[in-house]
């Protein structure tokens, strides 16, 4: 399967933003990629008002997700991000979505809410409740996780444990003291953990780290963008998957139970 990560700043105008993903989602088919990650709260962003991404939230048949359903029915590719979805009493829910031909395949409402470092996620944001399906695209098994969730490494690792053998990532990844050494630790250990690959992308705005990556599933990093908006590549690898899974069999030596997935 051939990966391509979509590292961007998000703009304060959703419609810059449409047009930003329909350009990453051309470029993607032009080089013959299967699936694209992009940022987490990719619809709308003012780093000078942190409520911002709320009060700018559209419903799923709003503008901005119609026109990336319509620009997908173009092509086989599959899209993966996350937006903000309004809720009751001026509230949201950051939902991920993956998209192709057009449908949305999969919805995913991100379940760790980023409460740490000074931040208060929860505090206008709806936690999900349920673990995502796996995805299939082109013969990998792919699950779903947003930013601060690969903080928890039971999410990942029941993800693993009911077959997925590719993470993915949308981040929006804060800058600060040490974060960018704690990206780079938690998304390849993550890979390394579960023995599968890890598509993790990080918005690259002034407030945001960028440092998008694939992690290979010995923890190898074999594709990286910096702190500049980017669109890079990897191609996952059955046998190398096989291999990392039969000299490290972690799955298969575990003695926890795993949470069922929602169905």
């Amino acid at each position: 399967m051939k990966v391509a990560l979509g590292q961007f700043a998000v703009s304060r105008e959703w419609q810059e933003n449409v047009e930003t993903c329909q350009r990453l989602m051309h470029q993607a088919v032009q080089q013959g990629a299967d699936l694209l990650v992009l940022p987490e709260a990719i619809l709308a962003r003012d780093n000078t008002q942190p409520s911002f991404v709320i009060d700018a939230a559209q419903p799923i048949d709003g503008p901005f997700l119609t026109a990336l359903r319509a620009a997908s029915s173009e092509h086989s590719l599959t899209i993966v991000f996350t937006m903000h979805i309004p809720a009751p009493e001026h509230r949201a829910v950051n939902t991920l979505f993956a998209l192709r031909q057009g449908e949305i395949i999969a919805r995913y409402e991100k379940l760790h809410l980023y409460d740490a470092f000074s931040v208060q996620e929860s505090a206008r944001v709806n936690a999900g409740e349920q673990i995502p399906p796996l995805i299939e695209v082109a013969g990998f098994q792919v699950g779903l996780m947003t930013c601060y969730d690969v903080r928890f490494p039971e999410l990942a690792r029941a993800l693993a444990l009911h077959g997925a053998e590719v993470l993915l990532l949308p981040s929006a990844w804060l800058r600060g003291p040490l974060k960018e050494q704690h990206w780079q630790m938690l998304t390849t250990t993550r890979a390394l953990e579960n023995t599968c690959y890890m598509l993790a992308v990080g918005e690259c705005g002034p407030k945001n780290i960028g440092h998008s990556l694939v992690a290979d599933p010995l923890g190898v990093v074999i594709a990286s963008a910096a702190e500049a908006p980017a669109l890079i590549f990897a191609d996952l690898d059955k046998a190398r998957l096989a291999y990392a899974r039969e000299v490290l069999p972690v799955l298969e030596n575990r003695r926890f139970a795993v949470p069922q997935l929602a169905t």
